[in-house]
């Protein structure tokens, strides 16, 4: 299963075959809006809006104040800039799939955490991107963390390999037609990663982003058999852990499993024992 679909303007989602038949001027600038602040921390202001969108600070601005009005966007008194509120992310958690997936997977994760003493974050497919909906820390003062609500590049990170390495072949040869690969980094390597991946079941590799962290994931599957979240431990090695990394590992599996069962999980593919 695919959560997300394809990239349009501004990096959101857009049926192309859609987009050639109908027309709706009013919600496209809306959702270019949408998408633009998506990509700014420190939100922009009217007049940067218009500019970066290439429209006139006439069109965008009754956009704006339907937007803010809506809840979706926020702006700041003093330095006029507009920003996103967490909305949008409430309404992605509001879907039946990620609620559930959510749901079942926060006192799984919290008992995992606890037991390991590391970070723990649960990630599902959307777009280009995977998209964190679930993360706990650890109960210890030196943790390695992943923002809840982040978007990692697809190709970059553990829980999208694992993902992509448990979806069906069609699904696959889709994310390797429509989302860029990284520089230097051909096809053929990736689908040998996602190959060994597939055959052992979990991932274990440095991180793409952090010097010294070592990523552990572990898909999580529906009753379809296929992949559609992951769970990944940011494994931070720390003087005298009473946790070693085996048992991090063991530990992590056994409740991508536990979450597995909980979303309906045959038999048909299983998780490697711990």
């Amino acid at each position: 299963m695919l959560w997300g679909g394809r990239e349009g303007r501004g990096g959101g989602l857009k049926s192309e075959t859609a987009t050639s038949r109908y027309s709706a001027p009013a919600l496209e600038k809306g959702l270019e809006i949408l998408e633009l602040l998506s990509t700014q921390e420190s939100g922009l202001t009217q007049v940067e809006i218009a500019r970066a969108l290439g429209r006139s600070v006439g069109e965008i601005f009754r956009m704006l104040v339907v937007l803010t009005q809506r809840g979706y966007l926020v702006q700041d008194a003093d330095s006029d800039r507009y920003a996103l509120t967490t909305l949008l992310f409430e309404l992605a958690h509001r879907t039946p799939m990620v609620r559930r997936l959510t749901t079942l997977a926060a006192p799984l994760m919290q008992r995992l955490s606890r037991e390991v003493d590391q970070s723990v974050h649960l990630a599902v497919r959307s777009g280009d991107a995977v998209l964190v909906v679930g993360q706990v820390d650890g109960p210890g003062n030196n943790v390695m963390s992943v923002r809840l609500g982040a978007r990692i590049e697809l190709w970059r990170a553990s829980s999208a390999r694992v993902i992509l390495a448990h979806l069906p072949d069609d699904q696959l040869a889709e994310a390797f037609r429509e989302v860029p690969l990284p520089e230097g980094v051909t096809e053929a390597a990736l689908r040998a990663d996602l190959d060994d991946i597939r055959r052992v079941g979990f991932e274990v590799r440095e991180s793409f982003v952090v010097r010294g962290i070592v990523n552990i994931s572990a898909p999580v599957f529906d009753h379809s058999g296929y992949a559609v979240a992951a769970l990944t431990i940011p494994y931070l090695e720390r003087y005298e852990d009473s946790v070693d990394f085996d048992t991090c590992r063991e530990r992590l599996l056994a409740t991508a499993r536990a979450l597995s069962r909980g979303l309906g999980r045959g038999t048909a593919r299983t998780l490697p024992e711990a």
